[in-house]
């Protein structure tokens, strides 16, 4: 499975890792991801996502149902 929040589309990002030394290695930053059941009421079921935790800090604010209508109209705005 990949490192990617199903929402947010976050994904590794490449970067060096710099030593004492200052001696510099590549290396990935992974996007902190939860895997977490959420429940839609409106659709009266659960689904399980792969979110990154700022994904989570949205969809507590707004809330799961409102979060995926606001990411559905960003895409087909997009389109």
């Amino acid at each position: 499975m990949s490192r990617v929040c199903e929402l947010t589309g976050k994904g590794p990002i490449s970067g060096n890792k710099v030593s004492h030394a200052n001696n510099r290695t590549k290396r990935k930053f992974y996007p902190n991801l939860k895997t977490k059941k959420f429940y839609i009421p409106e659709e009266d079921e659960w689904i399980t996502l792969k979110v990154s935790t700022s994904a989570l800090r949205t969809i507590n604010k707004k809330g799961i149902y409102a979060y995926l209508q606001e990411l559905e109209k960003e895409y087909k705005d997009s389109l």
